[in-house]
């Protein structure tokens, strides 16, 4: 039945200004906005959509994953941007916030809204 569709993933956040701020300024993602809703086009032609959610509670789950070629420096860029790297219990995160142990090279942070977002570099 959607063998054909095109499907796409969406979120909620509270403030759409302040989403568009750091996904378009922040990351430097190409943003649009059409109908009260936010759209990330990201790369590989991938749209994502972003909507105001009055109650919204943040994603206690990693929402979108921005795969990386040098994790090291891409950490290193997000942090001169101003966002700070997240920390979780359980998981062994080094000075920086990368883990590094089992599966890729990861790092979390989050948009203003709380969502959980990352960055990874495949092994």
């Amino acid at each position: 039945m959607f063998e054909n569709t095109r499907a796409f993933s969406g979120f909620a956040v509270n403030d759409l200004q302040r989403a568009r701020e750091f996904y378009g300024v922040t990351l430097g993602l190409k943003t649009s906005e059409e109908n009260g809703l936010l759209t990330l086009h990201i790369a590989g032609d991938r749209d994502v959509i972003i909507y105001v959610k009055p109650d919204h509670a943040p994603a206690n789950f990693t929402i979108l994953n921005f795969p990386v070629d040098d994790i090291d420096q891409a950490v290193d860029d997000l942090s001169n941007r101003g966002v700070r790297m997240q920390r979780y219990d359980g998981f062994e995160q080094d000075g920086r916030g990368i883990f590094r142990s089992g599966g890729p090279y990861i790092a979390w942070f989050t948009d203003p809204a709380g969502n959980i977002l990352s960055v990874l570099q495949p092994r």
